[in-house]
């Protein structure tokens, strides 16, 4: 992965991580599965008028839908009304690093290098530390809401691999079309698990501090979050194999339990700091490339025809294609 997507996949990682604390703030006022139809509802209904339909099969935008729209934020959101804390949720989610891989080399035959399975193990490592001392502190999740959190790891994982299959020219095309699929179930939960009464309170008490605050919330998570951390995601898992991209995911939990220490009062200790920096040295060494090879490959690169995909970009993609999804993730930078 060339050090520009490299850097993208960081601030996707930015902005993910800050996300937490948005939903912690929209969570203190929205039921979780009306939330999580709010979301998704606000990107559908422009995604309707405005957004041609990216050309990719119907099955691919519906389980991209279903894996990271439905299923990770159904399980995430009611982890986390259910109790689990919004650092540690950062954290445990990003199990769908692991998850990804391994559904990539089972479904799509991806192989795994020594160096990249070397720093996942150090980042997996990291994780399982900080998850390790937060259970020893005391007042950890109970074991409901960690599994309703994993859960939601995997079908972000099933999502990603759906992302990667789509293989869209317009990345931000499939992401608005990915949102249309999440609103009307979700919403249909909500009035079975949430309640009439309490969706109906909410919305009536927006003008209430938390009712701003949720807003605010929900603004940064449709906007930031999801339109350009998730399009930008959406542009490098087209690009890259989801083996290489998917291993970013792990430095979202040092930003969320960063932010939830400064912003809500989470306590983080330095040893968690410590683990948080083998998170990062693991994902960039199972994401980057020996000097020799990287060279090797930009050689192969300029020698080969004009248009040509580098080695980076996977295998099976067309030019053309790769080439708009650079072009689509330029402009998402800008």
């Amino acid at each position: 992965m060339p050090p520009r997507d490299r850097l993208l996949a960081a601030v996707v990682a930015l902005t993910w991580g800050l996300n937490f604390t948005a939903i912690h703030l929209s969570l203190e006022h929205f039921p979780p599965f009306f939330l999580a139809s709010l979301r998704f509802a606000v990107l559908a209904v422009p995604a309707l008028l405005l957004v041609p339909r990216p050309d990719v099969p119907w099955r691919w935008i519906l389980g991209y839908g279903l894996g990271f729209g439905i299923l990770q934020f159904a399980f995430l959101y009611l982890a986390m009304d259910a109790g689990m804390p919004t650092g540690l949720a950062s954290l445990v989610l990003q199990s769908s690093a692991p998850f990804t891989v391994v559904l990539g080399a089972v479904w799509l035959r991806e192989r795994l290098s020594a160096r990249q399975g070397l720093g996942i193990a150090l980042a997996v490592l990291g994780l399982a530390g900080i998850a390790v001392h937060r259970a020893e502190l005391g007042g950890s999740a109970t074991l409901l809401p960690v599994l309703l959190t994993l859960c939601g790891g995997l079908g972000w994982a099933f999502g990603n691999i759906c992302n990667r299959q789509a293989r869209s020219g317009s990345p931000l095309g499939l992401l608005m079309w990915m949102s249309v699929i999440p609103p009307l179930p979700m919403l249909a939960l909500a009035l079975v698990v949430d309640g009439p009464a309490a969706i109906g309170t909410s919305l009536t008490t927006l003008g209430s501090r938390t009712g701003l605050l949720a807003l605010a919330g929900l603004a940064y998570t449709v906007l930031v979050a999801t339109v350009l951390g998730t399009g930008l995601w959406t542009a490098l898992m087209s690009r890259h194999p989801s083996s290489t991209v998917a291993p970013f995911s792990m430095l979202v939990p040092v930003v969320g339990v960063a932010a939830s220490w400064l912003l809500l009062g989470e306590p983080t200790p330095v040893v968690e700091l410590a683990l948080g920096t083998l998170v990062v040295g693991g994902v960039l060494l199972g994401s980057s490339r020996p000097r020799r090879r990287a060279a090797l490959a930009g050689a192969a690169t300029t020698a080969g025809p004009a248009g040509a995909p580098s080695p980076d970009e996977g295998t099976g993609d067309a030019p053309a294609a790769v080439g708009a999804v650079r072009t689509a993730a330029d402009a998402a930078v800008r």
